[in-house]
C-alpha cells in the first residue's frame, strides 16, 4: 500500500484516488502497484462493481515520476510497474469511472482510453507529448486512440502533442460529461452507482463485445513498451528525453 494512493469502497464502488499534490500527483513506481493490486482485487471481489479514479482538486496526474522515468531512461528499459498497472487496467471486466480535474498529462490521458465514462471539470486540460519527448506511446493508446477519436485527432494528441481542453476533448469523444469543478466528484459518483446498480453479468457482457478482445490491447501495449529502448538509439529522442529530465531534476 503507498500513502498516495487512497482506496475506498462503499455501495459497490471501489474509488482509487491519486493523492500526491506535492509532485502534482505524478505517478511512482510504488503507486502503480498499489493500483494494479486494487484493480486485482476489484477484477475478483463480486462486492465491487465498478472502479471510479479521482485525483484532486486542480490536478488528475502530471503523469510518470520523473525519478522514475530517469532510471527507466538510465537502465533503456520500461517500467514494469506501469505496465503492470495499465495490462491489468486493459483487461479489468468491470466499468471504469474516471473523475478528471485540471491536469491529466501522459498517463493521465491515455489511461482515459481504457475508461468506460468520464466526467471532466470544465478547467481539465489533457495532453500526451511522448513524441516531443522522444518517447513511444504509451497504455495502448497507438491502437485506441485513433479507434476512439479518429486518425487525425489522435495524431494531434498523441504526435503533434496539442493541449485538449474539456470541450475538445469531449468533442473527440475522450470523455463524456463537462461539469463545474465543484459538481465533479458528485456527478461522477452518481454515474458509478448508477453503473453498479445495474445487472452486473448484463453490464460486463455489454462491455465485452463493445471492447472486444482485449489480447490485441495488451499485445500492443507490449510492443509500445519495447520500443522504448530503440528509441533511445536515436540520437533526437535520446537527447529530447535527457533534456526534459534535466529540466524536470528534483
Amino acid at each position: 500500500m503507498d500513502e498516495h494512493i487512497s482506496i475506498d469502497v462503499k455501495e459497490g464502488v471501489q474509488t482509487i484516488r491519486i493523492d500526491r499534490p506535492e509532485k502534482s500527483n505524478a505517478i511512482s513506481a510504488e503507486m502503480y502497484e498499489t493500483v494494479a493490486d486494487a484493480l486485482a482485487l476489484a477484477d475478483h471481489d463480486t462486492g465491487i462493481r465498478v472502479v471510479l479514479f479521482a485525483g484532486m482538486p486542480g490536478v488528475f496526474t502530471a503523469g510518470h515520476d520523473v525519478d522514475d522515468l530517469r532510471s527507466h531512461f538510465e537502465a533503456s528499459t520500461f517500467g514494469e510497474s506501469s505496465l503492470r498497472f495499465v495490462k491489468t487496467l486493459a483487461t479489468l471486466d468491470k466499468p471504469v469511472v474516471a473523475a478528471v480535474d485540471g491536469l491529466a498529462v501522459g498517463i493521465g490521458t491515455t489511461m482515459l482510453f481504457h475508461c468506460d465514462f468520464v466526467v471532466a471539470s470544465e478547467w481539465s486540460v489533457f495532453s500526451s507529448p511522448c513524441a516531443g519527448l522522444g518517447m513511444p506511446p504509451e497504455a495502448g493508446s497507438s491502437l485506441l486512440a485513433p479507434n476512439i477519436m479518429g486518425y487525425h485527432l489522435a495524431f494531434e494528441l498523441m504526435v503533434m502533442g496539442e493541449q485538449f481542453d474539456a470541450q475538445r476533448a469531449l468533442m473527440a469523444g475522450l470523455i463524456n460529461r463537462i461539469v463545474v469543478p465543484e459538481d465533479l466528484e458528485p456527478v461522477a459518483l452518481s454515474y458509478a452507482r448508477a453503473l453498479s446498480a445495474k445487472p452486473p453479468q448484463a453490464v460486463r457482457l455489454a462491455r465485452r463485445l463493445m471492447r472486444g478482445d482485449r489480447r490485441e490491447v495488451v499485445h500492443r501495449i507490449t510492443q509500445e513498451a519495447n520500443s522504448f529502448p530503440d528509441l533511445l538509439h536515436s540520437p533526437a529522442a535520446h537527447d529530447a528525453l535527457l533534456e526534459f529530465l534535466d529540466r524536470n531534476r528534483t
